[in-house]
């Protein structure tokens, strides 16, 4: 309190550098909380978000041992270990309504609607409900610069998949913003970056101010709040400013590794798709190093990881406070042989029919992306927000709706939620309900901490006992 009596100068919350081109939301500073304090309805918001992983997991090795707070992690799970007290890990949930049809896409477009989506072959697709983060873009994202941001890894899928009859379009899509209205991935970093911090020209047409750094463009407004600053908040602005040059930075070095343009990512990974095919065909292994070594430096890792950053940065900067993350389509074929002991694809691999060597690799994609889970949850307990973090303040899930790849298996689906007490979760556990607990549940739980007003969704008509 000391410090917030001593600033010279105060602002409101929702506070701005501008420049040329550069529009940048500013994260929580002492100066601005006493006239929150003073505004009706300023508090601190609850953030939302969901991280999908596409294919299920390896389902004995993903449940912990012991429940309630007397827990030990699963083999899968360890990478979360140091954020064992801030995880509420659930089991025993399911969506009722993704035990009709046969493998992925019921489940992957009811994750988070709850119901049953319209089985077709062409681009006719629906949900049936709005899905629960755009419930809550609704309510809590309409004061922000952005009510939602979606983000991806790879382009919209498309064709039918003849196995089971329906359109691939199915596979690419949680975000339902009405029941026949999806929301698609932004699967390029640059372009999810321009949205947060960049001021785009009404006809979209490229400007002068595109090729600078957006820091350049804010500069003299910078250095103008600065000097009214107190030290605390000149360190936090200092940080903040830091964080989105070291992203836009990590963005455009990824682009130079790829010579990316504005629309290489579905191209790349287009290009990928192919290389792997033709790696899985049975290729030897000198000819199999040289087609790896002769691939565009694609780093997968740090695609995600910049992405969740540009998360961080838009929950720090609350430009959004409701996300969404695919780490990949569902059915994704993506080649994880950048894993040690992984040669495959994750699909294939997620099919392992009980065959140990299988398993052993689903296993350890399943654990690298758990460790990207941790990642985000590492860069949001370092950020200081008022008297706490910013993950005591989110409710960030992780999961499939898929339990087992092998078997479609919709029952007992894994999920994790990471976040704090600020946000009015009881963690530190793992809670094990009665078979048959809705998963829909859990979301009207979630969205009831957030301030979300709705009384039903899906199949459930109450929050989930034991969130807090």
């Amino acid at each position: 309190m000391a410090n917030i009596q001593s600033q010279k100068w105060l602002m409101p919350r929702r506070s701005f550098l501008r420049g040329a081109g550069a529009t940048l939301a500013l994260p929580l500073l002492d100066a601005m909380q006493p006239l929150m304090a003073a505004s009706k309805g300023g508090s601190l918001p609850i953030r939302i978000a969901l991280l999908y992983m596409p294919n299920g997991v390896r389902s004995d090795r993903w449940t912990p041992d012991g429940k309630g707070r007397n827990f030990t992690l699963s083999p899968i799970l360890s990478p979360l270990e140091k954020h064992k007290q801030e995880l509420l890990i659930l089991t025993g949930l399911q969506n009722k309504a993704s035990f009709t049809g046969d493998g992925h896409y019921v489940k992957t477009g009811g994750w988070l609607t709850g119901t049953t989506i319209t089985k077709t072959t062409g681009s006719d697709i629906a949900a049936g409900a709005t899905s629960m983060d755009q419930i809550a873009a609704q309510q809590i994202g309409r004061d922000s610069k952005l009510p939602s941001l979606e983000l991806g890894t790879e382009p919209v899928a498309t064709g039918i998949d003849t196995n089971v009859n329906y359109t691939r379009l199915y596979a690419s899509h949680i975000a339902w913003k009405t029941s026949t209205v999806p929301l698609p991935c932004e699967i390029n970093p640059r372009v999810a970056f321009d949205r947060l911090f960049r001021g785009r020209s009404k006809g979209g047409e490229k400007q002068a101010s595109d090729d600078k750094s957006v820091l350049d463009l804010v500069s003299t407004d910078a250095k103008r709040l600065q000097s009214k600053l107190g030290q605390a908040d000149k360190s936090k602005l200092d940080q903040y400013l830091e964080s989105i040059r070291e992203v836009e930075r990590r963005i455009e070095a990824e682009a130079a590794t790829l010579g990316a343009g504005e629309n290489l990512p579905p191209e790349l990974l287009k290009q990928l798709d192919e290389l792997d095919k033709r790696i899985s065909k049975g290729m030897g292994k000198a000819s199999r190093e040289e087609e790896l070594n002769s691939r565009p430096r694609f780093d997968h890792a740090e695609h995600c990881r910049i992405m969740m950053d540009l998360m961080v940065l838009a929950f720090w900067s609350d430009s959004t406070r409701v996300s969404t993350f695919m780490f990949g389509n569902d059915v994704t074929g993506r080649n994880f042989s950048f894993l040690e002991g992984v040669n495959g694809g994750h699909h294939d691999l997620s099919h392992h029919s009980n065959d140990i060597n299988k398993l052993d690799q689903y296993e350890k994609i399943n654990r690298w992306h758990v460790e990207q889970y941790a990642y985000m949850l590492d860069r949001m307990k370092e950020l200081k927000e008022g008297d706490s973090n910013l993950l005591e303040r989110s409710m960030v899930g992780f999961g499939s709706p898929i339990r087992d790849g092998n078997s479609h298996d919709p029952h007992n689906v894994p999920i994790v939620i990471a976040g704090g007490s600020k946000a009015g979760l009881n963690n530190g556990s793992h809670e094990v309900y009665d078979q048959g607990t809705p998963l829909c549940a859990l979301w009207l739980g979630m969205l009831e901490k957030a301030g979300v007003k709705v009384k039903d969704l899906g199949d459930a008509n109450g929050a989930l006992r034991g969130l807090g």
